[in-house]
């Protein structure tokens, strides 16, 4: 259509024009309005078109402008910033080794698909095949509380880290996790549009983590484990545990808990039916009973009542206590009822050193509460002697989860029964180590490694090069140390320890059997000793959890498999030292 200005507003229409157009009339379409007259477009329409569209190529000039001269710099930076990609490197975690270097925790390569063929996104390992490495564990049951478990990095649904470090979660794993973790690096990769990498750079290295040396001796350590879990199944104890320590420097030798749950299957976290089964087994899996059960001693505190007798003057070692089974002191309420005290059997006269070979009750009783002419130390000389040689309070193992125990006092019973009222056969009972005692394998341990050095509480630890920390019980002298130990070798030589009287090395030991439940028929089976005697250098403790009173295979039988065991494959730790 072609426009045409007009230089003048006359509207007529020349009569010539309408006869010019008539002849072509009939060819018109009139439907699409043919041979109408066109009427021009104002002159301010197209004016006002044109500045439309002169504004609008401003506008984009303007934006041109503010993008290239105004921004350009910032824009710039940020067009280089999205072409590159900062991703983080990993360095490796620690290798755990035990006391002879023997690798207990250490990293495979995470692109070993068949090896690592169950690993999940539940633990971060499926989705970074090829970013960090994976844990890999000793295969062999009884490590699990001592090294714990870990969790890896783990990513979002973008594939971005949201955890960039390895998470320790039990045992030294834990404890010990930032040392084993390390530092992670930084590199800066080029990629395009499609993401693909056209080149990178590392502008911050990763730094592996520490590796960690324990005082663990993995093979005696392994076989600890099996002496126990093969007694708690053949004899029915519900579980076991036991530590073996170096009197002199508190390392750990040996430390294990049975049941125990799987330091790869649980940092693994593919086996969701065997993860399920830990939190069902009555057995409690989690549970360290090395630090963190507690259990009534029994008798295995009588060597220290001793001792606490020979401190406060009450008894000479030579005096002897007729036990005929039996005590009975007058009932206050029911004066023709008399209470009795039983023995585990009659024992005759019987000194202190012969008490506590052959573990009279009725010695423990009168000088723990006193009978007829013997003075009894009383309650709170117990509970203070007691918290003495460690009892009732944390070792300070570095462990987590290490519990306290308790000793019964009359402020203890007034808290945790309606009727609170002390009497005397609650200190004899707690003087034979019953009633409400509770302690732990490591305190047990702890206390009795004071008896093989006559006198030095030493903390135990489980990494070498520990600070060794010592505690010097100066104020009770030697020879009541002696008198306790020469009677735990008597108990070994022909008293109630005899299990432990083998020909490889010398042992001194004292037994207990604490008895549990309102029926009575089910017991905790303990031994507690040290070794070499002439010259100790390990003191050890082991606790036989919830078994049937009439067991076929306790603590001692335990034990003396342990000790069998070390005679022929790790004779070293018999020798004695100067």
């Amino acid at each position: 259509m072609m426009f045409r200005f007009k230089r003048n507003r006359n509207t007529e229409i020349d009569p010539n024009e309408i006869f010019l157009d008539s002849r072509n009339l009939p060819n018109f379409n009139v439907q699409q309005f043919e041979g109408r007259i066109e009427k021009t477009l104002p002159k301010y329409t197209v004016v006002s078109l044109g500045i439309f569209f002169v504004i609008v190529q401003a506008i984009f000039l303007w934006k041109v402008w503010t993008l290239q001269i105004l921004q350009g710099s910032d824009l710039k930076k940020r067009a280089e910033n999205n072409r590159l990609e900062q991703s983080t490197i990993f360095g490796d975690r620690g290798i755990i080794y035990d006391k002879n270097k023997v690798p207990l925790a250490w990293n495979v390569l995470s692109d070993n698909v068949q090896l690592w063929e169950n690993a999940t996104t539940t633990n971060g390992a499926s989705d970074a095949l090829n970013d960090f490495s994976l844990r890999k564990y000793i295969d062999s049951p009884g490590f699990s509380h001592i090294l714990g478990y870990i969790s890896y990095p783990a990513k979002d649904s973008s594939g971005y880290y949201y955890t960039t470090e390895y998470g320790g979660k039990d045992g030294v794993e834990k404890i010990y996790n930032t040392s084993l973790n390390g530092t992670t690096g930084i590199k800066i990769q080029e990629v395009d549009a499609l993401s693909k990498v056209h080149s990178e750079s590392v502008i911050e290295q990763p730094i592996n983590g520490n590796d960690l040396n324990l005082t663990i001796d993995s093979r005696v350590q392994k076989e600890l484990y099996k002496v126990i879990s093969d007694a708690a199944i053949s004899s029915g104890f519900r579980a076991g545990a036991a530590v073996i320590m170096d009197v002199k420097t508190g390392e750990i030798l040996a430390m294990t808990s049975y049941p125990e749950y799987s330091s790869q299957v649980l940092t693994d976290g593919s086996d969701r039916k065997t993860i399920a089964s830990y939190r069902t087994n009555t057995g409690t899996p989690y549970l360290d009973r090395a630090v963190s059960g507690l259990y009534t001693p029994g008798s295995i505190v009588k060597p220290f009542m001793a001792i606490a007798a020979l401190d406060l003057g009450i008894i000479s070692p030579e005096k002897k206590i007729l036990s005929t089974g039996s005590i009975s002191i007058p009932n206050p309420y029911f004066p023709d009822q008399p209470s009795v005290f039983k023995d585990w059997k009659a024992h005759g006269w019987v000194d202190m050193r012969d008490a506590i070979a052959v573990s009279s009750d009725v010695y423990f009783y009168a000088i723990g509460g006193g009978y007829k002419d013997q003075k009894g130390i009383g309650i709170a000389n117990i509970d203070k002697y007691m918290r003495m040689f460690g009892f009732g309070s944390k070792t300070g193992i570095d462990v987590e989860g290490e519990a306290e125990g308790s000793i019964p006092t009359p402020e203890w019973k007034e808290k945790n029964f309606a009727d609170g009222t002390w009497l005397l056969g609650d200190t004899y009972h707690t003087a034979i180590g019953q009633y409400g005692f509770q302690v732990s394998p490591i305190q047990a341990v702890h206390a009795v490694s004071s008896i093989a050095t006559k006198g030095t509480l030493v903390t135990p630890h489980i990494v070498m090069n520990s600070v060794i920390q010592k505690k010097e019980l100066t104020n009770i002298s030697s020879s009541y140390f002696e008198v306790a130990g020469e009677g735990m070798r008597r108990g070994v030589l022909y008293g109630i320890a005899g299990a432990l009287n083998v020909r490889t090395v010398n042992i001194a030991a004292k037994t207990g059997t604490a008895e549990l439940g309102v029926k009575k028929d089910m017991v905790n089976s303990w031994i507690t000793g040290f070794f070499p005697y002439e010259n100790p250098r390990y003191a050890f403790a082991l606790v036989m959890e919830r078994g049937p009173v009439k067991y076929t295979q306790g603590a001692p039988a335990t034990m003396r498999l342990m000790i069998d065991w070390m005679g022929i494959y790790t004779p070293e730790y018999f020798k004695t030292t100067k």
